[in-house]
């Protein structure tokens, strides 16, 4: 029984990660004409999303704009147990990454002032009751928000320079079964905690001419540090001395990322965008978690990650119908930084392909509607070195979204 605390201790240190819908616990769903477009918007201005995209292109928007939009992520996973061939499935509920922002500048100025909250990181599994992986994880929700100020400058008629200061609130809850059973019900942990942490955006915006244009961005690593955690036991109790509810510490790093974009505008009607992004990944090598209080049953724990650097491509076209009516399309590849051996239930990731499409209305001079959706679907079969968990993830993920900006 001793070894049975010990392993759950271990296990303890490998939450606090998820994602259904892109890399690692990435989630690119900021701007809904970009999400129709492959996710591509680095060197394309096209609404106050820019703020995000590239705050060096916000000082080139020819009008201010406010635009608020959401997702809903419907996606869940099934499992094929490698030495059973049972298969369990998440029940997670729709996810609802929202992304809000407002520019602001005097049209003969060169400056503009940007706002964007948006949410680039989280994710909810849940996985069914009794499920394998049950003593790994149950359940896990995490949230982050990115509230980003940003200054934009129009250093000349062809190069824009921008950039952000970003606070980062956010929130985990992990949940897992223990391997201990009462005759009627398996034990249960709870880690619960609210997180903080800050970075920037920066990028550098460039119009060669009236057709192509070229952006280069760098959002900072944030370290999201959770500090008073609550950890919480349900044990028989007998064993509540081994599980004492108290409090914990633990860190995740967020990548910094850097994008490359090309912009062209082949006619009046037609727009091209392609992205090329690198993820830096590689200071997730290691969770760790600290309990405030620690018995021979629940120890501090380091678990290993060992993220590696990933990549993805995206290109996605704009096509105008009438002055009014726009359709978009896009598609996009990208690279899982999670390395064979590591796949956990709570970052079921692979390599995948996102096809994107959707469509943009102009209701009058000062409102727009703008629609996206983003289908992918994964594979992944791994056996994690440190849990055994051995078999085959697959994944789908169905996005539709919608966004509404004024702009005057």
């Amino acid at each position: 029984m001793k070894k049975q605390y010990l392993t759950l201790a271990m296990c303890l240190g490998a939450g606090l990660s998820a994602s259904v819908s892109a890399q690692g616990f990435q989630v690119n769903l900021q701007g809904q004409k970009q999400q129709a477009m492959g996710s591509a918007g680095t060197a394309l201005p096209m609404d106050a999303a820019a703020v995000f995209f590239n705050p060096g292109s916000v000082s080139f928007l020819d009008k201010n704009h406010i635009t608020a939009g959401a997702s809903a992520t419907i996606g869940n996973t099934a499992f094929q147990d490698a030495n059973t061939n049972a298969v369990f499935r998440t029940t997670s509920p729709v996810g609802t990454p929202f992304a809000a922002y407002a520019v602001y500048g005097k049209a003969e100025s060169k400056l503009k002032f940007g706002l964007g909250a948006y949410t680039p990181f989280g994710s909810t599994v849940t996985w069914e009751d009794g499920w394998t992986g049950r003593f790994i994880l149950t359940q896990l929700q995490l949230q982050t928000i990115f509230i980003q100020p940003t200054v934009s400058y129009k250093i000349t008629d062809k190069i824009g320079f921008g950039a952000g200061f970003v606070i980062a609130p956010g929130n985990v809850n992990l949940q897992r079964d223990i391997p201990v059973f009462d005759g009627t019900n398996y034990a249960r942990a709870e880690l619960d905690g609210s997180a903080l942490g800050y970075g920037f955006n920066a990028g550098l915006y460039f119009q060669a001419n009236e057709k192509l244009s070229f952006g280069l961005t760098y959002r900072s690593a944030v370290k999201m540090k959770v500090t008073d955690g609550t950890a919480t036991f349900t044990v028989p109790p007998s064993l509540d001395a081994n599980f004492p509810d108290g409090t914990f510490t633990t860190e995740l790093p967020l990548p910094q990322i850097i994008s490359v974009g090309i912009g062209y505008k082949a006619s009046d009607k037609l727009k091209l965008a392609f992205d090329f992004n690198f993820g830096d990944w590689s200071a997730y090598d290691t969770l760790a978690f600290d309990y405030a209080t620690n018995t021979t049953s629940l120890l501090d724990t380091k678990s290993a990650r060992m993220y590696e650097s990933s990549f993805a491509f995206r290109l996605g076209a704009q096509y105008a119908l009438t002055e009014s009516f726009l359709v978009r399309a896009g598609a996009g590849y990208a690279i899982s930084p999670i390395q064979d051996g590591y796949i956990t239930p709570e970052s079921t990731d692979a390599n995948r392909l996102n096809l994107t499409a959707g469509v943009g209305y102009n209701i009058g001079q000062h409102l727009t509607l703008d629609a996206s959706y983003t289908f992918t679907q994964l594979k992944r079969t791994d056996k994690n070195l440190e849990s055994n968990l051995d078999g085959t993830f697959s994944t789908y993920a169905s996005i539709p979204g919608l966004s509404i900006s004024y702009h005057f």
